[in-house]
């Protein structure tokens, strides 16, 4: 599992490799960025605080809306929709296990309005050369954990985040390229239909 690991790092470095041109980008243009993402899908890579590693498609509505479609064999769903985060696992037997969006960090990707400039908001902003990492949590809720974002630039494109949640784990999510724009059904994101879905 290491060196699955150390492979995909390796991709994820080639793959964030930027013009010499490229500098650190300001809150403001990431949070323009992520404001403008009204519907996106695509491909991504999770590597999960266990060590272990899984692939899917996601699909984003801003706001409020994401799914994570987990590729064979894993079965597993996980949706975010009406203020409510799901996580569907077959081998249970039962609905959902369900948390309140608003008690985690995606909440501030998935924000109506995305405003980084927000007091306390972030507590990091770096630039490392090839990508502007931001680290941003709930200024009223710390305690929640927070999210790393990662950018490059030319044109700006999100390409992983990292959520540190309040368990104290990490799950880092690596992008393929996203298909931006176009209409993506509700019922991709409708908890309860999907929970209808699994049951059958």
């Amino acid at each position: 599992m290491k060196l699955a690991r150390l492979a995909l790092t390796a991709a994820l470095a080639m793959g964030l490799a930027a013009p010499a041109w490229a500098e650190k980008l300001s809150l403001n243009a990431i949070s323009q960025y992520l404001n403008g993402l009204q519907t996106a899908q695509g491909a991504f890579t999770q590597i999960n605080d266990d060590g272990t590693i899984s692939t899917g498609t996601i699909y984003i509505a801003r706001p409020g809306k994401i799914r994570f479609e987990y590729n064979p064999p894993e079965k597993t769903l996980v949706l975010a929709s009406s203020g409510a985060v799901a996580i569907f696992d077959p081998k249970t037997n039962q609905g959902p296990e369900t948390y309140p969006l608003n008690k985690t960090p995606l909440k501030i990707i998935l924000a109506k309005n995305v405003d980084l400039g927000r007091t306390n908001m972030v507590v990091g902003h770096s630039y490392d050369g090839t990508a502007t990492t931001v680290t941003a949590q709930d200024p009223e809720h710390p305690e929640y954990g927070n999210i790393q974002l990662k950018f490059t630039s030319n044109p700006v494109e999100l390409r992983q985040w990292i959520v540190n949640d309040d368990s104290g784990s990490s799950t880092t999510v690596v992008l393929g390229e996203l298909k931006k724009g176009g209409n993506l059904p509700y019922r991709l994101f409708d908890i309860d239909a999907n929970t209808r879905s699994f049951q059958r």
